[in-house]
């Protein structure tokens, strides 16, 4: 293990996360908030601190392989998630405890949305644009940003690559080289923000509120610069924008590559990948189901209010942005708990979306079906294929661990969360939420988790860690093999 190569790459990525705390503090200036110390003087510490950890080590440059890239990932968004706690604790408005400055920093982060501020509405706008500016920076993967700057200082970056981007292949790339790849996901990304920013000023947004809320659509984030979210608006049109943006950023950013490599957007692309249509698929089944039952329990008074509330909160809590409408919490029981459901699912690999994503879920499936297939024809011999591929047997493997870990992540928080006191539906629902990074849950939490035992605050965070880094990323440090020389 690298060890003081690992330093010194975490160093360099908190000295450059400390460039971002400007942003927030030219936002206090702009609007003469009184906010900008806070951000001021956590840059300074950062940078300071960022460069104690460069300095010693800045000889050591090693090869990466593969252990490194695992730790570094996860040094990285501890340390981070960490730093970003420091201007909600500096800030006089809001004033946080630590645990909850914590919990705030990485749930923004990690694009979890989980709030525990009440009273956004009345927030200096330095912390709500350094709130959506967290999200957005999370929802992509600052380690993919680092990846494209790295190589630059002479770091290699594939090891980063493999053990940051969502989904169960990791070893395609979409250009030959790494720092390529990196960059041509970005520039896809802030082409989505901009067009989702501008979309929302002309459908009625403030310039702060569209922009604000671009980085959290694009990275599938959920928080809001209002307490009532995307309700406080009460406009179809910002829902229908709201719903076409998360579902661009739900699907695969490799599907986009493609289409924008070949010099426009061909839906054959899309068409072509099982993925895609599967999660189209269960959009359709899930807007469908919400559609006709909130339509039977005569919820709204018209049809096309009914469809605009259906799709929006299909559409939010399925890929895991959790976005809600003043009415969500009011529908009938059965609707709020199958969206919750619908998380787990989540957006597709290689997208800024959280859950077990959609691939993993089409080869349980198909796993399912051969299965059934073997109980009626026990000599026969059938092979899984995604399209027209064959996989491979250990994918499939790697799929079953990773349902079978995300499962016993998900009972052990939810057991400790019971244990600290808080009753079993919004326990079920908070761990749903943080570990699918979705947000919003039921029962005590909701609207926002101020109100939870501290203890539960800081299981919460565990559980918002395992859900960002897809469970083995963070579960295998845990592992003796890791350690092993």
């Amino acid at each position: 293990m690298q060890f003081r190569s690992i330093i010194r790459i975490v160093g360099l990525l908190l000295a450059l996360f400390s460039i971002t705390m400007l942003a927030p503090a030219l936002v206090a200036f702009i609007y003469r908030d009184g906010e900008g110390f806070p951000f001021v003087l956590t840059f300074f510490l950062l940078l300071a601190g960022g460069g104690m950890l460069w300095f010693p080590n800045r000889r050591y440059r090693h090869e990466l392989k593969a252990r490194d890239g695992f730790l570094i990932v996860v040094l990285f968004w501890t340390v981070i998630g960490s730093a970003g706690s420091i201007p909600f604790m500096l800030s006089e408005q809001p004033h946080m405890s630590a645990t909850d400055a914590f919990f705030e920093s990485f749930s923004g982060l990690t694009t979890t949305g989980a709030t525990v501020i009440v009273g956004l509405d009345n927030l200096p706008k330095a912390m709500l644009f350094y709130r959506q500016l967290l999200q957005w920076l999370g929802g992509m993967g600052i380690i993919v940003l680092a990846v494209a700057i790295l190589p630059v200082l002479g770091i290699g970056g594939m090891q980063l690559y493999r053990a940051e981007i969502p989904g169960p292949v990791k070893d395609s790339k979409m250009t030959p080289r790494i720092a390529e790849t990196a960059k041509a996901l970005w520039y896809i990304y802030l082409a989505l923000t901009l067009s989702c920013a501008a979309a929302y000023w002309l459908a009625g947004m403030t310039p702060f509120d569209a922009i604000s809320h671009s980085f959290s659509t694009v990275a599938i984030g959920g928080f809001s610069t209002h307490d009532a979210s995307m309700g406080y608006f009460n406009s179809d049109a910002i829902n229908l924008i709201t719903v076409f943006f998360l579902l661009i950023s739900a699907c695969n950013f490799s599907l986009h590559f493609a289409a924008f490599a070949s010099g426009g957007m061909h839906l054959n692309y899309y068409l072509r990948d099982p993925e895609f249509r599967a999660f189209v698929f269960l959009q359709v089944v899930l807007l469908l189901i919400v559609f006709f039952v909130l339509m039977g329990d005569q919820v709204y008074d018209s049809i096309f209010e009914t469809f605009s509330h259906a799709i929006f909160q299909t559409v939010s809590i399925s890929t895991t942005a959790g976005y809600t409408t003043s009415s969500f919490v009011d529908w009938p029981l059965f609707l709020p708990v199958l969206l919750l459901f619908s998380s787990f699912i989540g957006g597709c690999a290689g997208s800024t979306g959280g859950g077990m994503k959609v691939i993993r879920i089409l080869l349980l499936s198909l796993q399912g079906s051969r299965e059934l297939k073997r109980l009626v024809h026990p000599r026969a011999v059938y092979t899984i294929k995604i399209g027209n591929k064959a996989l491979p047997s250990q994918v499939v493997d790697a799929v079953w661990g990773f349902f079978s870990a995300y499962a016993l992540v998900f009972i052990i928080c939810m057991l400790a969360l019971i244990a600290t006191g808080i009753d079993e539906l919004s326990a079920f629902s908070a761990v749903t939420a943080t570990l699918n990074n979705l947000g919003p849950g039921l029962g005590q939490v909701a609207f926002h988790y101020a109100d939870i035992d501290p203890a539960a605050k800081w299981i919460l965070v565990v559980a918002m860690l395992f859900g960002r880094l897809e469970v083995f990323t963070l579960l295998v440090l845990f592992t003796p093999t890791f350690w092993r020389s």
